[in-house]
């Protein structure tokens, strides 16, 4: 069962919304890796730009979703590792959009 989040921010800012929940789990079939997780970056009209997600990982895996379409299952390095993956892509929308998130690095 997934616990309360650890880490957790949403920013909106430029026209665009940075959703980032991480919840550690039990290592189970429904989340193997022990992390529920969500890190998305998109569009106020629900444009997904980058997103990564495990909301089904016992079936589907760690997906990774972007504006050209779905990536499907990507392996998980870790979550440090796809945490630091995820903002790396966002900022390049972030640097064209002119938004500074709020990020502890």
């Amino acid at each position: 069962m997934a616990q309360e989040p650890i880490f957790q921010y949403a920013h909106v800012e430029a026209g665009l919304v940075e959703n980032v929940v991480l919840r550690p789990t039990e290592a189970t079939e429904t989340y193997p890796s022990g992390w529920k997780y969500t890190l998305h970056l998109g569009t106020l009209e629900d444009l997904p730009l980058v997103r990564y997600d495990n909301a089904h990982e016992g079936i589907k895996g760690h997906e990774h979703h972007t504006a050209a379409g779905d990536a499907g299952d990507v392996a998980f390095p870790g979550m440090v590792e796809r945490l630091v993956e995820f903002w790396a892509s966002a900022d390049e929308y972030w640097d064209v959009a002119g938004g500074d998130p709020p990020r502890p690095y």
